[in-house]
């Protein structure tokens, strides 16, 4: 029996998502990109990462895609900001094999 989660947090964070690609003058794919950047200059952890490429995917961005921002953005931020983006990536993508993983697990309950 699959466990049914409220993620009121998630929920908001999605709609604040939308919200601004719908307010924004860029088209969604540009203002995933800038989001991209920004996780990059603050140093955000794994989990923002996991929202936003999933966003992103949602969209229709590619790997390559995101790989274009890390190496437009290298010159500016530097190599260790980009290094530790790249491993925030990786673990993003790790918490969502774990995820899934899960779900299938949950399902065959």
């Amino acid at each position: 029996m699959a466990v049914q989660t409220e993620t009121p947090v998630l929920d908001l964070i999605a709609k604040m998502t939308k919200d601004s690609i719908e307010a924004s003058t860029l088209d969604a794919k540009e203002v995933m990109f800038v989001r991209i950047a920004a996780l990059v200059a603050i140093d955000a952890p794994p989990a923002s990462y996991l929202l936003n490429l999933g966003a992103a995917s949602e969209i229709g961005i590619e790997a390559e895609e995101v790989r274009g921002v890390l190496l437009a953005l290298a010159p500016i931020v530097g190599t260790p900001r980009i290094v530790e983006a790249v491993g925030n990536i990786a673990r993003a993508l790790g918490i969502a094999i774990e995820l899934e993983e899960l779900e299938e697990f949950e399902a065959e309950v």
